[in-house]
């Protein structure tokens, strides 16, 4: 695991109000996160973040006007800001993105080859969203992937039980989090 990353995406104050449902989501993706540390995996935050005036956003981009209508996802505000019971440490890299994927609009790409990172762990809200956005685009890229199936949430149970049990299997490698942290575990 020398070469891998973990990455967690898009779990920000407002987010995690809307999605999280009670299950225990932050304390299972904390757990990764300091299992990840604990081995010497690197953790990586990526964050949506819109420019004031929203430049980047076309009205043919249904998911982000209904966002900035809502008040969502502007560059600054508290809602932005990584939920603090997994906030970052001093010298974590945060990477700011644009869109869905956590390579669209951001230098995702630039910081993980220039850590010689090839395999990518993902966690995130949403299941639906950024997890399968950046799936997709880290398959292009020829990245190793496992998916941390409950360090990943979204507001439809059944869309993320398809996408976990049905799609992703099929690019990826897909298991809890404690049998990832067993597997990480120096013996």
């Amino acid at each position: 695991m020398a070469n891998s990353a973990l990455l967690v995406m898009d779990v920000q104050r407002d987010i995690v109000d809307i999605a999280d449902d009670g299950s225990g989501y932050l304390p299972r993706l904390r757990r990764a996160i300091d299992g990840a540390r604990a081995a010497g995996i690197p953790v990586i935050y990526v964050v949506i973040g819109l420019r004031p005036g929203h430049p980047e956003v076309s009205a043919r981009n249904k998911v982000l006007t209904t966002a900035v209508r809502a008040g969502l996802f502007a560059e600054g505000d508290p809602g932005t800001e990584i939920h603090h019971d997994i906030a970052p440490r001093k010298g974590d890299v945060v990477v700011t993105k644009r869109r869905g994927s956590a390579f669209s609009g951001s230098d995702l790409d630039l910081v993980l080859r220039a850590r010689d990172i090839d395999s990518l762990v993902l966690t995130g809200i949403a299941t639906s969203g950024v997890v399968l956005c950046t799936l997709c685009g880290a398959i292009d890229l020829d990245f190793s992937l496992t998916v941390l199936v409950d360090a990943c949430l979204d507001t439809d149970a059944e869309v993320h039980r398809f996408l976990t049990e049905k799609l992703f299997p099929q690019w990826a490698d897909v298991v809890a989090v404690e049998d990832w942290l067993k597997a990480i575990s120096p013996q």
